[in-house]
């Protein structure tokens, strides 16, 4: 019993390690690879958590090939093994790097914090079937040609930077492609002929024409979300240049900033190349009281004979109607009729002479209508509101399946 009793004693004696100060075991395990790290928690009770306060969390190409050989998602596998640490840890992480091994088909990187550069061993998993990147750099290595296998690709406050100016990056499987609030996009050049889906917010000196022009692409928005003389680079195109590309696209959405880039040039009544299939049209942030706001939307309807939904989300209106309200009571505002439209919806409603007209010639030029949604902007009172439905119940329709739904504002 003496002699148990002197060896724990020499034990005690001997942990020096576990009497230093928090912050220097802290500095002592951050210095050795993490999974030896997080073996530390066997030594005792004291040491079960210590690693779970380590400032630095660096998973490099060791840590990274030994579990991808377990796969990705099985009991040991590697983006399970990383998320059971990271559930785990209690502290502060100052320091975070990780070693992407070639198994991995979806990465996130959201950065909160000031603008870095994507880490280059994310160009070299050329497996990646999505990638998400927000808040940093785009700065590929100059041997990267592109993602072969890459299928969705979201970028949201990304800086292309001028490294990129000249290189085509290939991108042959992308479907979805996203781009919101970047800069410097003139410098992304793509190639990706398989493009459905294209999302470009905030990014005015994108090179739209060059985006657009693909033969797959059925779905597209386009929104500047703000004035376009705040920005610089912007290219140069017509309403129906950019509308020529358009031969397979379903469903486009722009906002009212975007269709303003067009009022340099005159709107034609009719377009060189009629949209044959374009289903679904969304207006965002609309003044129909603005004369070439109008004119545009006129011009989209009249080129747009297969439209089946309609969706207009309105703006305050800031501008004098008289204009908008003498062309929308003109006898040939609207030549044609929306033989398929179906489906119309419009919001924020302030119940202008404009807004009132607009949706009078909507209803007298489309025979298919079927369902007639208007919500009114929260900002009317509720007098108003009453009024407005009044007037428009009373408009003549030209379906007579047509049914009306005026909503209480949304909050």
């Amino acid at each position: 019993m003496e002699r148990i009793k002197r060896r724990n004693v020499s034990c005690a004696e001997e942990d020096v390690i576990s009497q230093l100060p928090e912050h220097l075991i802290d500095s002592i395990l951050e210095r050795v690879p993490v999974q030896d790290a997080v073996r530390t928690s066997i030594i005792s009770k004291k040491w079960r958590y210590k690693w779970t306060t380590m400032r630095a969390l660096v998973f490099d190409p060791k840590f990274s090939k030994k579990f991808a050989k377990n796969g990705a998602f099985s009991r040991n596998g590697f983006i399970r093994i990383i998320n059971k640490l990271l559930i785990l840890h209690k502290g502060l992480i100052l320091k975070f790097a990780l070693y992407i091994p070639n198994i991995l088909m979806e990465l996130i990187i959201v950065n909160a914090n000031q603008c870095y550069e994507i880490p280059s061993c994310v160009f070299s998993c050329l497996e990646l079937r999505s990638l998400k990147v927000t808040k940093c750099f785009f700065n590929p290595p100059r041997e990267f040609e592109g993602f072969l296998n890459l299928e969705e690709l979201i970028l949201k406050r990304i800086d292309f930077g001028a490294r990129l100016c000249g290189t085509k990056i290939n991108l042959p499987r992308l479907k979805t492609l996203t781009l919101n609030m970047c800069t410097n996009v003139y410098n992304f050049n793509i190639k990706a002929t398989k493009l459905q889906n294209l999302i470009v917010i905030a990014c005015p000196d994108a090179m739209l024409l060059q985006l657009l022009d693909n033969r797959c692409l059925f779905q597209v928005w386009i929104a500047f979300g703000k004035p376009i003389q705040d920005f610089v680079g912007v290219e140069k195109m017509t309403l129906a240049k950019m509308l020529s590309n358009f031969p397979r696209v379903i469903q486009f959405n722009i906002d009212s900033h975007f269709l303003k880039f067009f009022i340099s040039e005159k709107i034609p009544k009719l377009l060189p190349h009629t949209i044959y299939n374009l289903k679904q049209l969304r207006l965002f942030r609309y003044q129909l009281a603005d004369l070439h706001q109008l004119h545009g939307a006129l011009c989209l309807l009249r080129n747009s004979p297969n439209l089946e939904t309609l969706c207009i989300f309105m703006a305050m209106t800031w501008v004098d109607v008289g204009a908008a309200s003498n062309h929308l009571e003109s006898p040939n505002c609207l030549d044609c009729t929306l033989e398929q439209l179906q489906t119309v919806e419009i919001t924020y409603l302030e119940g202008s002479k404009p807004e009132l007209l607009f949706i009078k010639l909507i209803l007298a030029h489309s025979p298919s209508l079927q369902k007639f949604t208007i919500t009114p902007s929260k900002a009317s009172d509720v007098q108003k509101r009453l009024d407005i439905a009044m007037d428009i119940m009373q408009f003549p329709r030209a379906s007579t399946k047509a049914k009306m739904f005026y909503l209480n504002p949304k909050p």
